[in-house]
């Protein structure tokens, strides 16, 4: 007879700060969502980071409500294992008026994660920024590797 058990999730209580100076303390956990494939994460934000508009697959796979997201900055998803320094990077080339793109591990509401390819847009009307559109998709595999051994080096 084989027995096997089964391990609990890890979870811990990590408080971060943001580049605003903001901080917050969340849950979290080494429970993975897996982004299934030819799914899209869509938001819109303002020039500040705030959102103000989700669609439902973003709903549904961070685990929050869409009245939970609409008004708070975008880094609400921001898990703690992502270095401030490819967001220091982001923000730079978007306040330039160009397109970003990378690979970001987001953090649910329950504490678990799921990672994306991320593209983020600057919007613009009569040629004044207005705020960003952020499209993300599944992340290859290779990818993902090549970041879970280089995002540890950024701190």
């Amino acid at each position: 007879m084989t027995t096997s058990t089964i391990q609990a999730p890890k979870v811990h209580e990590v408080t971060m700060t943001y580049f605003d100076g903001t901080r917050r303390t969340a849950i979290v956990t080494d429970i993975e969502t897996p982004f299934p494939t030819g799914r899209h994460v869509i938001s819109h934000s303002d020039t500040s980071g705030i959102i103000t508009y989700v669609n439902q697959f973003l709903i549904d796979i961070c685990g929050y409500k869409e009245s939970e997201l609409l008004g708070q900055p975008h880094h609400i998803l921001r898990h703690p294992d992502m270095p401030a320094v490819i967001f220091e990077q982001m923000w730079k080339t978007l306040q330039k008026g160009h397109i970003w793109h990378g690979a970001v591990k987001n953090l649910r509401k329950d504490g678990g994660f799921y990672w994306v390819d991320a593209t983020v847009t600057p919007t613009k009307r009569d040629d004044q920024l207005t705020g960003f559109i952020s499209v993300r998709s599944q992340l290859s595999r290779e990818k993902r590797q090549e970041c879970e051994k280089r995002y540890p080096t950024l701190f």
